[in-house]
């Protein structure tokens, strides 16, 4: 049996993205993977109910779609996604994120 670290970058290949962030009942739990000054990379599981209301950030991002499927709003426009999914959303812009069931999620931030 392989042992498992704490650590990303260690043994790294003993993790799967989905497994390193699990399901909080009520609770949208948040795994900070990499932050640096100009961006961070996040794990995100947003149990079925919960939400990201609509705002803003200074950062780009890329989001991933883990587990699950959600509408993603940028500027009111509605995208549904699904595992595999990817979308960028942009700096000072409102978005939110509506899981339509238990969703996992990465969100890779980046700064200008």
């Amino acid at each position: 049996m392989k042992s498992k670290s704490n650590e990303i970058g260690k043994n790294s290949s003993d993790y799967a993205l989905t497994d390193m962030v699990d399901y909080q009942e009520g609770a949208i739990v948040s795994r900070t993977l990499l932050k640096k000054d100009n961006g961070s990379v996040t794990l995100f599981a947003f149990d079925a109910g919960e939400e990201l209301s609509e705002h803003t950030t200074p950062f780009e991002a890329l989001l991933v779609v883990l587990d699950g499927v959600a509408e993603i709003s940028i500027v009111d426009k509605l995208h549904k996604l699904e595992p595999g999914d990817v979308i960028t959303l942009p700096a000072n812009q409102p978005h939110a994120v509506k899981p339509r069931q238990a969703f996992k999620m990465m969100l890779i931030m980046l700064g200008v």
